[in-house]
């Protein structure tokens, strides 16, 4: 417990030093606030949440992949882990601290993002735990990508993949048939839930489900094959 809460701490101060980490918690959230109020609150055709609902989805599904494998792969291409190892730290151990860090990291940008939306009580309740759901999903995603492949490729690979996780619910929006064969993306479901919070939940739950499970059972794979490389 001792070496993941290590783990978590030097996570935190390595966000603070990297600015392009940290720009990725602040700007989803920022650019909702302000095309909100200087797009959405002008225009009465446009729906109060649109710009918050849009921004929480692409952040879920796009802006934590690409944060979490460059954070892995720049650490096992930089030897840390190999230090952190000597020092006691088992891989498990590193893997749980650095997710959890972004998993909590995640939940506040989700919060940010709740505030500035007009949500009720119980809006808000759904919203931050389908977005941490999301949250976690691409964690488990951009680990993957990491572990499977060097820094260089990790983030070649995870580009691509990120937008198409990101922005296919915003594509979703305006066009019927993207909007059926998205279907099976967690990014998807929650595009889904967070725009009208009176559809089921067991459905968009259940798809949100099936991919953490999917992106666990390929985590544990590319674990197994690849280790940590340190």
């Amino acid at each position: 417990m001792r070496s993941i809460k290590a783990i978590f701490v030097k996570q935190a101060q390595d966000m603070f030093k990297n600015p392009i980490i940290l720009v990725n918690f602040i700007i989803f959230p920022a650019v909702a606030l302000l095309m909100t109020i200087f797009v959405g609150g002008s225009n009465e055709g446009i729906p109060k949440n649109l710009f918050v609902t849009m921004m929480a989805a692409v952040f879920a599904g796009m802006g934590l992949i690409s944060v979490v494998s460059g954070s892995i792969s720049e650490d096992i291409e930089q030897k840390c882990l190999r230090f952190l190892v000597l020092a006691g730290v088992k891989p498990h151990q590193y893997l749980i601290g650095i997710g959890g860090y972004y998993l909590f990291a995640g939940t506040i940008a989700s919060v940010a993002f709740a505030l500035i939306g007009d949500f009720t009580m119980i809006e808000t309740l759904k919203f931050i735990a389908v977005m941490v759901s999301g949250v976690a999903a691409s964690i488990l995603l951009g680990a993957t990508l990491a572990i499977m492949a060097n820094r260089q490729a990790a983030n070649a690979l995870g580009m691509p993949i990120a937008v198409i996780i990101g922005f296919t619910p915003m594509i979703a929006n305006f066009n019927e048939t993207i909007e059926r064969y998205a279907g099976f993306l967690y990014s998807q479901q929650i595009n889904v839930i967070v725009n009208d919070f009176t559809v089921s939940l067991w459905k968009p739950l259940l798809v949100i489900t099936a991919n953490i499970i999917v992106l666990t059972v390929l985590f544990v794979i590319a674990y197994k094959k690849k280790g940590m490389k340190i």
